[in-house]
């Protein structure tokens, strides 16, 4: 007896037991089968309404008419006012006062005449330029002096000649002024001016010897 109750005591545990863990069982795959059906539900309803609507855009709505123009008239023309002339104002007028007569010249009497004889008149000048002094007897001479070359050559010629006369009346500084065509010639009748030409010399106002200057030409020719 004692046993057999204990076999019965053992069995109903068990089933308690085992009832409790099908309970269990049950409620956890009723809580997720709840779960899936709420899922499908939520996704279904999202599927539903997540559709994309495309509205139509709105009219355009009409430009609105520009205002009527009011038509209006224009102004009256404005006449300008007439000129006005002004008259310029006249010149002044310039007043001269009256010019006093002029004065009388002055008396202006000359100073008296000196008393004496009147001064002598300046004497007259005694400048005048140089003479030649017994030309023929020194243009003699200068021409015999005819240089030896131009004989032996019968060179021939003229020879313009220009000399300062000094005051002691001799011939220095002697220059051509036309030449023979000799150089011959024009060395020996300058050289020959120089050596026997002899002169009254120039004269200053006073009457004093002065230089003066002297052309000539000498001509050379031969026999």
């Amino acid at each position: 007896m004692s046993y057999a109750s204990q076999q019965q005591g053992l069995t109903g545990t068990k089933l308690v037991a085992l009832i409790i863990a099908l309970a269990i069982v049950g409620g956890i795959g009723a809580v997720m089968v709840i779960g899936l059906a709420i899922n499908a539900i939520k996704k279904e309803i999202e599927r539903v309404t997540t559709v994309d609507i495309e509205e139509p855009p709105p009219p355009e709505e009409p430009d609105e008419p520009p205002p009527p123009q009011e038509n209006t008239a224009p102004p009256p023309p404005v006449a300008p006012p007439p000129p006005i002339s002004i008259a310029p104002a006249p010149p002044p007028i310039q007043t001269q006062p009256t010019i006093p007569p002029p004065s009388p010249p002055a008396l202006r009497i000359p100073p008296p005449a000196p008393v004496g004889p009147p001064p002598a008149p300046p004497a007259p000048s005694q400048a005048r330029g140089a003479r030649t002094k017994n030309e023929r007897s020194w243009a003699t001479r200068i021409q015999e002096n005819y240089p030896a070359r131009a004989l032996r050559e019968e060179i021939e010629g003229t020879v313009g000649l220009r000399v300062t006369v000094t005051p002691d009346g001799r011939a220095a500084n002697c220059s051509v002024t036309a030449s023979s065509g000799s150089d011959i010639l024009d060395a020996a009748a300058c050289q020959g001016m120089e050596r026997y030409a002899r002169f009254d010399p120039a004269l200053d106002a006073a009457g004093n010897p002065t230089n003066g200057s002297y052309s000539t030409r000498i001509t050379y020719r031969l026999n």
